[in-house]
């Protein structure tokens, strides 16, 4: 088959259409999913920031902590004591894929949020990240970091891989994305059902956009605020990953 004529996609009917009553924000459960690999630093501010983002809904915030070394796993064991956190542990570094795996098979609320660990993504945007959702207009939001709002000025290469990246995606996908590569990635928790993810580390965002672009889910993007960090603060994603999720990009596009 063409590649031309392969990347134009069939648009199966989503698979969740029901809007969301007014109230929303009090009747629904958000189930945040945090990822953990030594973020001793940020781990316990990240849960006060995603705690103070949420008042008055009923949620859970799901850690997953990824074989950490720095007394991450020991903040995780005392977090686990608050009756709004429920923590998993793996025995070696697996990834983050991996980790969110773990973390999706713990979910029990209505909606899902995969946060960061680190600072750089603030738990202040999740209004804009909900709203598509809970008034029924869409099955998954990306929250991008280049849609106008406030962030930190880094690395110029970075900007570059993840437009050729997320433009890559689109051909592939027949979405029109700014940023497929963002951590914000808010969905219906039913959508886990339906969709089983492989990708053990960053693999996983072009794994998530081809699978639910593939499915015909109702995709919505939102803008954000964006605070990188440089490697000498601890980041962790390298060139080398970018290279991978070309890979990814394609294999999850045609082979699964």
């Amino acid at each position: 088959m063409a590649i031309g004529a392969a990347i134009v996609l069939s648009r199966p009917a989503a698979r969740i259409r029901a809007p969301v009553a007014g109230g929303a924000f009090a009747a629904m459960k958000l189930s945040i999913v945090i990822p953990v690999y030594n973020e001793a630093s940020s781990l316990e501010t990240m849960i006060a920031k995603v705690r103070a983002a949420t008042p008055g809904m009923s949620r859970e915030i799901l850690l997953v902590d990824d074989g950490s070394t720095d007394g991450s796993r020991e903040i995780a064991e005392r977090l686990r004591a608050s009756p709004d956190v429920r923590v998993e542990f793996h025995d070696r570094n697996r990834g983050k894929g991996a980790a969110l795996r773990t973390g999706f098979g713990m979910v029990q609320g209505d909606i899902v949020i995969v946060q960061d660990a680190d600072l750089e993504y603030d738990p202040v945007d999740y209004p804009k990240l909900l709203a598509p959702l809970l008034d029924g207009r869409a099955d998954v939001v990306f929250g991008s970091r280049f849609g106008g709002e406030t962030h930190r000025v880094l690395f110029f290469w970075h900007f570059v891989g993840n437009k050729v990246l997320t433009t890559l995606s689109n051909m592939f996908t027949n979405l029109n994305l700014t940023d497929m590569e963002t951590c914000y990635k808010a969905f219906r928790a039913p959508i886990l059902k339906d969709l089983r993810f492989r990708a053990d580390r960053f693999g996983f965002e072009p794994e998530f956009t081809a699978k639910v672009a593939k499915r015909g889910y109702r995709i919505y993007e939102t803008s954000i605020s964006y605070s990188g960090r440089d490697y000498t603060e601890g980041k962790k994603i390298t060139w080398w990953d970018g290279v991978k999720a070309l890979g990814a990009i394609v294999w999850f596009r045609f082979f699964d």
